[in-house]
């Protein structure tokens, strides 16, 4: 449903926390949540935008993230003496980067966080080699921390580079090398195998890079992009669809009546995690668009729900939470990429869960069943794993009881004034 504009709550100023404490203490004090929540901008968008600007020279991003990631990336593409990028903790800084510094034929070394150790690069790595990379693994073969060479590519010809890659570990590969296309002396084709996940977040990176000028064509198994340079644009960045998810699980967890405006967000989207609207329209939340954003509003929820996570995993955890609190039996597929992000997301929920009356259990092949028995919030410790996701998608939880959430300044991430709009909406928040 269409409206004219948003209704306007009030929004409360309260004191601000100190968001780099060892912990939270999280607290709802009681009746409807209403209010304003302001969203960052999206994290996918302005990283890739970021990237794109670079290689065409130029355009304004309007309302890029204030998120970590995006940051991080910002400074090191400004930095143009650098031998060493660090990509910290952020996959889509380690991936991107990759790619753009091989392309721009840049000697560097890519080094990150223990973690980004663990993840692994390594098809990435071997489409850049086909292509004229040179690049070392510096320790372990597949993974970080890498070596940047320089770049040869072969010999000019008519017909674009072809490369095969797989599709079921990280849409980021795709992208990364999607985005370099229209650099290389006759473009490149991309054949992808196996199941192809988080296919909206590929989308994303077409429009965007169509946006600045380049030419890009989505067969399905086959994405071609031609030759030619990018064209500088401007561009201003959506707000972000996953950070909109801890909202829609405030609503659906909180007391009745609770009703939240989200600024920013288009009904016209680019952003995968927009899948949030239908997922939890069966989870208890009714979504009405206006011009300049949403009105979250309670409804009933479904008796169970089922659904495949394949395009939007970000949202997975999010979802689980808001189940087991719900009493929703929830059955989640497409969860594979989950094991090799910030944390495994998978053995973290089923620990967190646990803690609280939930379960999630395999039951076949990458096929979970998210339950729970006398599910209750009575003042449990979240770890968060070093997630920032963890982290925001437990935190709605403190609106059917007190909780404790360790390491909150994880937020940073994606979301670095989510404890601060917790705190305006009404949320009672301690340092431990």
């Amino acid at each position: 449903m269409t409206g004219s504009c948003c209704p306007q709550y009030s929004r409360l100023t309260l004191p601000l926390i100190n968001a780099s404490s060892a912990s939270l203490l999280v607290r709802w004090p009681g009746g409807p949540l209403r209010g304003i929540a302001q969203l960052p901008a999206s994290k996918s968008e302005s990283n890739r935008a970021l990237i794109i600007q670079a290689l065409a020279g130029g355009g304004e991003l309007e309302n890029l993230s204030d998120a970590n990631d995006t940051q991080l990336m910002q400074r090191l593409l400004a930095d143009q003496q650098a031998a060493v990028f660090d990509a910290e903790d952020a996959g889509t800084v380690m991936r991107f980067l990759t790619a753009y510094l091989a392309v721009m034929g840049r000697p560097a070394q890519l080094v990150g966080t223990a973690r980004m150790y663990q993840r692994p690069i390594g098809v990435l790595v071997d489409a850049l080699r086909q292509l004229g990379a040179s690049i070392e693994y510096v320790g372990e073969e597949g993974y970080p921390p890498l070596k940047l060479n320089g770049w040869a590519p072969a010999l000019s010809s008519d017909e674009p580079d072809e490369l095969t890659v797989r599709g079921d570990i990280s849409s980021q590969y795709i992208s990364a090398l999607l985005m370099i296309g229209p650099v290389l002396p006759a473009g490149l084709r991309l054949w992808l195998t196996g199941k192809v996940g988080s296919r909206p977040y590929i989308r994303m990176t077409q429009s965007l890079m169509q946006h600045f000028g380049a030419t890009c064509r989505d067969l399905g198994t086959v994405l071609e992009v031609r030759p030619g340079a990018y064209q500088p644009a401007d561009y201003t960045i959506e707000s972000d669809w996953s950070a909109a998810s801890y909202w829609y699980a405030m609503v659906a967890l909180g007391p009745a009546g609770s009703t939240i405006i989200l600024p920013g967000l288009r009904e016209q989207s680019w952003q995968g995690d927009q899948a949030i609207v239908g997922i939890m329209d069966q989870l208890g939340v009714a979504t009405e668009f206006f011009p300049d954003g949403v009105q979250l509003t309670q409804k009933l929820p479904a008796a169970a729900v089922e659904q495949d996570f394949s395009d939007c995993p970000d949202l997975a955890q999010t979802v689980a939470v808001v189940a087991a609190a719900l009493g929703v039996p929830v059955v989640m597929t497409g969860l594979e990429s989950l094991r090799i992000k910030e944390t495994d997301r998978i053995l973290a929920l089923q620990t967190e869960l646990a803690k609280f009356g939930g379960s999630m259990t395999e039951e076949g092949e990458e096929r979970f069943v998210v339950r729970s028995a006398d599910f209750q919030v009575s003042g449990q410790t979240v770890e968060t794993y070093h997630d920032h996701r963890m982290a925001m998608a437990f935190a709605p939880l403190a609106l059917r009881g007190p909780l404790t959430v360790q390491a909150p300044e994880v937020v940073r991430k994606s979301y670095p004034r989510f404890w601060k709009e917790l705190e305006r909406a009404g949320f009672a928040i301690e340092n431990q």
